[in-house]
């Protein structure tokens, strides 16, 4: 929790212009963890000029280079991985659903094939899936968030009815956490709670863990 709330703290003294010494100066926290907290809150070029320190002066601008740089290789690394996957065959997006199924899928359940997770282009992956490569009618797809008791469960419920483009009346009652949003430290959360996934039928979970079996099987194999 004191973690959430230096991070708070930092953002806030960013906003009002301080420059990272000011700040780990202030919070007693080392460059590196702020680096990682306010990347995407760079200081404006007149609050640049603003600073009195040239050696500030020296390190935002460096700041601010490196940063341009790292877009810049990044972007030129996801144009180049997003023209070697795309388009997907069909038998890519098949093996593509395997393996998220294999990695976050429900599997203890013979007559349901279930996901859960917090990212919402994942869900929708799974629902693509879904639809395209295991042939199921998204009108008998159930939705399930779990949510936590400091959020505003109309909204959340808002939000996921928005991004996977279904009707209210498929989500059935949210099941509620008795612990606080606030309090979770978890990097990389998307904040709208966890959206569980499910579709009920007993032939087509058989289908998916048999294919996960082949999968296992012929790694088990290569490995012998």
């Amino acid at each position: 929790m004191a973690r959430v709330l230096d991070k708070q703290k930092a953002v806030e003294l960013r906003l009002r212009g301080y420059s990272y010494s000011q700040i780990k100066s202030e919070l007693k926290i080392s460059k590196s963890t702020l680096s990682g907290w306010l990347k995407n809150y760079p200081l404006s070029e007149e609050r640049i000029k603003e600073l009195t320190s040239r050696n500030e002066k020296r390190i935002e601008n460096y700041r601010k280079t490196r940063q341009r740089q790292k877009e810049e290789i990044l972007k030129k690394i996801y144009q180049k991985e997003k023209a070697e996957i795309f388009p997907l065959s069909k038998r890519d997006l098949f093996i593509a659903g395997l393996f998220l199924y294999w990695g976050e899928g429900a599997k203890t359940k013979d007559a349901e094939v279930s996901l859960s997770n917090t990212n919402p282009a994942m869900a929708k992956f799974f629902v693509y899936w879904l639809e395209n490569s295991l042939k199921i009618d998204r009108n008998k797809i159930k939705i399930k968030l779990h949510l936590y008791k400091d959020m505003d469960i109309r909204k959340e419920i808002d939000f996921w009815t928005k991004e996977l483009k279904f009707s209210e009346s498929q989500f059935t009652k949210p099941y509620i956490k008795d612990s606080n949003k606030s309090s979770i430290t978890y990097k990389n959360g998307f904040g709208h709670g966890t959206c569980n996934i499910t579709i009920g039928n007993a032939i087509l979970m058989k289908r998916v863990l048999m294919g996960l079996k082949s999968i296992e099987d012929y790694f088990n194999l290569k490995y012998k």
